[in-house]
């Protein structure tokens, strides 16, 4: 049943409103819903600016992190404490001293007969030295702390190992050493990559040559100090060995516990398994 509803002229009642005003508030209410949907209008030349505008802030900002990788990779400055260069100073006398008195005192090296073979790990920084020691650790491939490599005895290695012996330890590698050494931290040369010994393929490919074609071979090549040592060597990349995973707790107290450098002997075995 639909509501009925009386009006006056000119007059709104109780029961609601005249019809003029409703439909007055109607189109009010459509006109301003309009204006709300229209878009506005932006003039051609202020979105042309707009644009140049973006594009030279883009411009910008990949100039700067161009400029900014251009000073990460060049030369910073760097600050280094008093103390420093007089650490740096005694370090490289006390090696000049060391390395004169070397030279004056000939005839101390002797090679062992019940040995051929030696592992060199280095023990300490380098940061200072003579030029001639840092040549001999670059020679054996000891750039890095805990690096450590397979020496083949002979009167000029044992030579090399007395003039950086402060900062290596050396000694005389087991056949369990030497396996798990190269089973566990092996990786060899390929194309200046690391790749790691885990296929005899690898092994066959590049050591083929020498009669070489699997990991045995290998482990029985370097213990025996063989023929093809020097090949074999030159194959392997120089062993890295860890100090963090023994040490989180305590490393300064590790280090200590690691020993002086030098010549260990036998008790170089003890070290890899520590660093191993």
């Amino acid at each position: 049943m639909s509501s009925c509803y009386f009006f006056k002229k000119g007059e709104m009642t109780t029961f609601g409103i005249a019809p003029e005003d409703s439909k007055l508030n109607f189109l009010l209410r459509l006109k301003i819903n309009r204006q709300k949907r229209r878009i506005p209008l932006v003039p051609e030349n202020l979105l042309k600016r707009r644009k140049a505008y973006q594009a030279i802030k883009a411009t910008q900002a990949k100039q700067a992190l161009l400029n900014k990788r251009k000073v990460q990779k060049g030369k910073q400055i760097q600050f280094k404490r008093l103390e420093t260069f007089v650490r740096d100073s005694w370090r490289k006398r006390r090696d000049d001293v060391r390395l004169r008195r070397m030279e004056q005192r000939p005839g101390q090296v002797a090679v062992s007969k019940e040995h051929r073979l030696a592992f060199v790990v280095r023990i300490t920084e380098i940061k200072g030295v003579s030029l001639r020691v840092r040549r001999v650790i670059e020679l054996l491939r000891l750039r890095k702390i805990f690096s450590g490599t397979f020496v083949k005895l002979s009167p000029l290695s044992l030579k090399m190992l007395r003039i950086v012996e402060p900062y290596v330890a050396w000694g005389y590698p087991n056949l369990k050493s030497v396996r798990e050494l190269i089973l566990k931290r092996g990786q060899g040369k390929v194309n200046k990559k690391r790749v790691p010994l885990t296929d005899n393929m690898l092994i066959e490919e590049h050591l083929g040559n020498f009669g070489i074609i699997c990991l045995e071979d290998l482990i029985h090549e370097i213990y025996s100090a063989g023929r093809y040592f020097r090949n074999v060597t030159d194959f392997l990349w120089p062993f890295q060995l860890s100090v963090a995973r023994h040490a989180a707790h305590n490393k300064v107290g590790f280090l200590k516990e690691m020993g002086k450098p030098g010549c260990r002997g036998e008790g170089i075995n003890q070290l890899i398994r520590q660093l191993n």
